[in-house]
């Protein structure tokens, strides 16, 4: 019998033992070969989001014009990053919603009360993250 030389090797599989077939293969990456896959499956997932949900694209395109205001207006770096953070943070709120909304409607598209609860509570989370981002910006306008 061939014993393994690298411990973490058989730890790692014994960890993904209850994976199979493409779940397995990605999980088995590691190293560079784990990043530039994680990376794809990224870039996979913005387009995915962009084509498919108009919430997406909404916020994208909003947060664009935002951030080239932002390079124009002269807030302090400060004033700055806390902008540039809750706009990042309305596109990562709505890449959650849109997640989940796709992973319910993988489940059934039928009315159920539980699903229309998971949208709800994504969408509220959504109008949290776009009021605070109106909020910031209100707040950094009358501070110039």
């Amino acid at each position: 019998m061939l014993m393994n030389s690298d411990p973490n090797q058989s730890r790692h599989a014994k960890l993904h033992q209850h994976l199979d077939g493409y779940a397995a293969e990605a999980k088995g990456k590691t190293g560079v070969s784990r990043i530039i896959k994680a990376a794809s499956y990224s870039r996979d997932g913005f387009i995915a989001a962009y084509y498919n949900e108009a919430a997406f694209r909404q916020v994208v395109w909003l947060n664009a014009l935002l951030l080239i205001a932002l390079i124009f207006l002269p807030f302090g770096l400060a004033v700055k990053m806390v902008l540039l953070f809750a706009s990042f943070f309305s596109v990562v709120v709505e890449l959650f919603n849109t997640g989940i909304e796709a992973a319910i409607d993988h489940t059934s598209t039928a009315k159920h009360p539980l699903a229309k609860v998971a949208k709800d509570v994504g969408s509220a989370a959504q109008f949290l993250a776009l009021t605070l981002l109106f909020m910031l910006w209100i707040m950094a306008a009358v501070s110039v």
